[in-house]
């Protein structure tokens, strides 16, 4: 089937482009669209010509899988496409409908007239890849609708309702229904009008005004100080700018030479890796995308507690009916009052409607008995992180749901195929490990277990889309991906307390590094007695593993973080900031005394090199064993779960952009280190043959 095909509407000529899902704008769709509008130029039986895309969409924008192939460039480039059309003598009008975002919006931007759902979606999301648009959007749209509601499309990146700039110069109509055949209409009319006149063009028209400049200055202020990391805000102002003083071939012109300087930038690589990652993640090689899924109809949540009520929320919110169990009433009646709080929160904020809450709250059957719950298409266990508990709830588990029912567990380091060892059916057992707060964050480490059934994975993977969430899938370790890498970071973390560094010095250095939060931060946050059993656990499990024994004390004393008032920082009632502790101060003294350590100056670098390289350590060795299917993975549970600066593209790419040959001689400079575990810094063999070979971990033999 062609990706483009022509009909007539009178002397109206409707090309209609594009392939499904998106209808993105690449080679093929490029040449075909070029010779169907050339061909309607050319023939003297057709007076106007309209855009229109299928599958009720216009265009998602370009194909960025050609970003890394410079099939970009390639003639017709999108350049070359909307100049044949701004250019064309017969007035051409875009019918907008569905999504017009990137090269879609700038494509109709080439087009003299524009007819628009009222709803439909328009945007200009290139600076999310560290790019700016670079197809005559900045010069184009600032002339339609002024520079300062291009700038706030443009650095905003997300998509606007079309009937926002109703009244601007952007369309000519706006409609409810059948864009098509209104553009249809409008084109004959324009026709008639014209008479053989040349039709209007985005590019005559002004974008000059006494206030730009101040505009503009002030921008950048702002642009620099929000986006300190982020080279494409400042480019896209100076693009803007251009557009208000040049003419519109040296506007061009001075965009184009932006883009390709963005377009190298490691910031756009790590974005555009990013993107590319959150797609790949969702692919099981051995589980076909045909695969048939369970019906999810319906779901029972085991533990009322913070990461329960927060695994609920995700359900309700997708509609679907949630049983919530708990062992006592008290625990059940705070659970379901937080998730009412939830909502009552997000009513008094403006974010949801109480119409809506109400309706969420409806489909939340609180109960005390694992009889109620047996007939769900889904239970998911979220009690204390334990394993003679969680063997215990399986247990029942398998007496109680039906036939095939999903049995997850929301297990964050234990054995998921032990759990299911203790079922009769381990082919319908799960790993759902949500993060918290779970009805927050993006994240879910999807945990295959060696019994579990591919239409078991698949229909997990699918809940997660319903429920907004990035799935990753682990194999089974301790720890699985996330915390399995996490866990060397936090060795780290400690061992540099013990020599000299105060963790308020490491918070920052991982802070300026692009961390959204430093680990003892993170560790306050998430409560420091959730580690403290954790190690108690590897400590019997792997004595030959060293700990430095500063985190156990800390939390012998009973600070456990925000929730007791005073972790690795003391903190104040109803005041989430962290403030310096004394007591913490003396004990970090003692402890650097008892152990015999004189404390020494660690600089940021040793600080972030440490921390980071632990996690690409750890990483490579997951990546090695198969735990993860390709480095990508590893990089977004990082960038969706574990607060990894977006613009480094997660540990694994920023390890490729630094090179891997370089990332080895570093740790082994690290190992030098005669305190903590030298023993750690031996560089895991998937860094040394691809070091040696010149690779990285996300290209083809980076794959174990």
């Amino acid at each position: 089937m062609s990706t483009v095909e022509t009909s007539r509407s009178g002397s109206v000529a409707v090309v209609r482009f594009g392939e499904p899902p998106v209808n993105s704008l690449g080679l093929a769709t490029r040449q075909a669209l070029a010779a169907a509008i050339s061909a309607a130029i050319a023939d003297p039986g057709v007076s106007a010509i309209v855009l229109a895309g299928r599958n009720g969409t216009f265009s998602a924008g370009a194909d960025i899988k050609e970003f890394a192939t410079g099939g970009m460039i390639t003639a017709p480039n999108l350049h070359d496409v909307i100049a044949l059309v701004a250019g064309s003598p017969k007035p051409i009008v875009a019918a907008i409908e569905g999504t017009c975002l990137g090269g879609g919006l700038e494509l109709a931007l080439g087009a003299h007239y524009r007819v628009a759902v009222a709803t439909a979606k328009v945007g200009l999301p290139e600076v999310k890849l560290g790019l700016l648009p670079g197809a005559g959007g900045t010069q184009r749209l600032p002339r339609l609708i002024g520079v300062e509601n291009a700038l706030n499309v443009i650095l905003s990146g997300e998509p606007v309702p079309a009937k926002l700039f109703a009244g601007s110069a952007l369309f000519d109509a706006l409609v409810n229904e059948d864009p098509a055949g209104a553009a249809t209409t409008l084109a004959a009319a324009k026709a008639g009008e014209l008479a053989g006149k040349a039709p209007p063009r985005a590019r005559d028209r002004s974008a000059a005004g006494p206030l730009v400049e101040p505009l503009l200055g002030f921008a950048r202020t702002t642009a620099g100080a929000a986006y300190a990391a982020y080279p494409a805000p400042l480019k896209i102002i100076d693009a803007l700018e251009a557009a208000a003083t040049q003419s519109f071939e040296d506007g061009l012109a001075t965009e184009r030479q932006l883009f390709a300087e963005l377009m190298v930038t490691p910031v756009s690589r790590a974005l555009r890796h990013a993107f590319f990652a959150e797609r790949a993640a969702s692919k099981i090689p051995d589980v076909p995308e045909s695969t048939p899924v369970r019906p999810i109809a319906s779901a029972a949540i085991i533990g009322a507690g913070t990461m329960g009520t927060g695994i609920a929320i995700n359900f309700l919110n997708a509609g679907i009916p949630v049983f919530l169990l708990e062992v006592g009433k008290e625990a059940l009646d705070k659970g379901v009052a937080r998730i009412a709080d939830t909502y009552a929160g997000q009513v008094k904020k403006g974010r949801l409607k109480p119409a809506d809450a109400e309706a969420r709250g409806k489909l939340l059957t609180p109960t005390l008995s694992y009889d109620d719950i047996g007939g769900a298409d889904i239970v998911i266990e979220a009690v204390f992180e334990d394993m003679a508990i969680k063997e215990k709830v399986f247990t029942t588990l398998d007496a109680v749901m039906k036939p095939g029912a999903i049995l997850a567990s929301n297990t964050s380091t234990l054995d998921l195929d032990r759990i299911a060892a203790v079922t009769k059916r381990p082919g319908d057992v799960v790993g759902t490990h949500f993060f918290s707060p779970a009805n927050i964050m993006k994240l879910l480490e999807v945990v295959r277990g060696k019994a579990t059934a591919p239409d078991v994975l698949a229909t997990t993977m699918k809940l997660a889309r319903t429920l907004k969430k990035t799935a990753v899938v682990s194999g089974v370790c301790d720890g699985f991906i996330g915390n399995r890498m996490l866990e060397q970071y936090l060795r780290q973390a400690l061992f540099l307390v013990d020599e000299g560094a105060d963790p308020a010095a490491i918070d920052a250095a991982c802070e300026k590094f692009g961390f959204a939060m430093g680990p003892f931060r993170v560790s306050d946050l998430a409560g420091n007695d959730i580690g403290w059993h954790i190690r108690k656990r590897r400590a019997l499990e792997h004595p030959d593993v060293v700990y430095s024994k500063i985190a156990d004390k800390l939390c012998e004393l009973g600070r456990f973080g925000q929730k007791t008032g005073g972790g690795w920082y003391d903190y104040k009632p109803g005041d989430r900031n962290a403030y310096p502790s004394k007591v913490v101060a003396d004990l970090i003294a003692a402890h650097r005394q008892a152990i015999g350590v004189t404390p020494r100056k660690v600089s940021s670098r040793e600080i972030v090199d440490r921390l980071v390289f632990a996690l690409v350590n750890e990483g490579a060795h997951i990546l090695a064993e198969g735990i993860a299917q390709r480095a990508s993975d590893i990089d977004i549970v990082y960038l969706t779960g574990y607060g990894f600066p977006v613009f480094r593209g997660g540990p694994m790419c920023y390890a490729d952009e630094i090179g891997l040959y370089a990332v080895a001689l570093r740790m082994r400079e690290l190992a030098r280190n005669p305190y903590g575990d030298p023993g750690f810094w031996t560089p895991a063999p998937l860094i040394e043959r691809l070091a040696a070979s010149g690779g990285s971990f996300n290209s083809a033999g980076a794959r174990p």
